[in-house]
């Protein structure tokens, strides 16, 4: 498998502190039967900011050493960035990491709502080429409260990355429900798990999936599966018509 949302970079964001940490990540990927992870480390979201020559550098790092205790894992550089006002000239100005210098590029929304220009964001983005990927949706308030703003933004062209954990009820019910009607819905295009450590934020790829198959059959989870591969090649991926969610609104969320 490809995880193509990880936090596993050590000393750059909430994720893992130190390269023990790093290394702990590495190990539970490969357990749950992962080669290979887009390290995605969290840029402009207001608590930090990593310069891409400093993400570069920590993924050359981490290879290094994963190379050197024998893991058969595979670092791949990205960004987790928020969306902001000047993410268009800094896209421009090469300050943003693509995922693995692809034309993918992960956006994410604040945590209570989406921006009122995100839709005009998205139309811009993919002018210039770049196709979005809205990380998390599943836990982004507005979205919950008006599912219809995800499935705008997917009509007019964007792809959306559901939690594998928020798949296994980790994040709760209310959230667990959610993510299914998104996916019911042809609203999702890739399962990651935004792993932060081993403790209360790990992978659980390898349960989602099985629960993605024992639910609605090999078909879908063999397509997220295979979404992963072609976005780490910058290939076209899979995506069906997408549906509105039928539920108009869920509380209790958070």
């Amino acid at each position: 498998m490809i995880d193509i949302h990880n936090h596993i970079l050590s000393g750059l964001d909430d994720g893992a502190a130190t390269m023990e940490d790093s290394l702990l990540m590495a190990r539970q990927a490969v357990m749950e039967g992962i080669h290979t992870i887009v390290a995605t480390p969290h840029h402009q979201n207001s608590s930090f900011e990593n310069p891409k020559e400093i993400v570069i550098k920590k993924v050359e790092e981490l290879n290094s050493k994963l190379k050197e205790e024998n893991f058969p894992l595979v670092i791949l550089q990205g960004h987790e960035t928020r969306i902001h006002g000047d993410f268009l000239e800094e896209f421009n100005q090469g300050n943003i990491l693509a995922l693995n210098g692809t034309q993918y590029v992960f956006i994410e929304l604040p945590s209570g709502h989406v921006p009122r220009y995100t839709s005009r964001f998205v139309f811009e983005l993919q002018n210039m080429g770049v196709i979005p990927i809205i990380v998390h949706p599943e836990r982004n308030q507005g979205i919950v409260e008006q599912p219809d703003l995800l499935y705008q933004l997917v009509k007019k062209g964007a792809l959306a990355q559901l939690t594998a954990s928020s798949v296994c009820g980790k994040f709760g019910k209310s959230i667990l429900k959610f993510s299914h009607q998104l996916l019911e819905a042809n609203l999702i295009h890739f399962i990651a798990s935004d792993a932060h450590n081993i403790y209360n934020r790990s992978f659980h790829m390898e349960e989602a999936f099985s629960m993605l198959s024992s639910r609605y059959g090999n078909e879908m989870a063999d397509m997220m599966k295979e979404n992963a591969e072609l976005l780490v090649r910058g290939d076209n991926v899979y995506r069906d018509e997408p549906q509105k969610v039928k539920k108009k609104k869920l509380l209790g969320i958070f």
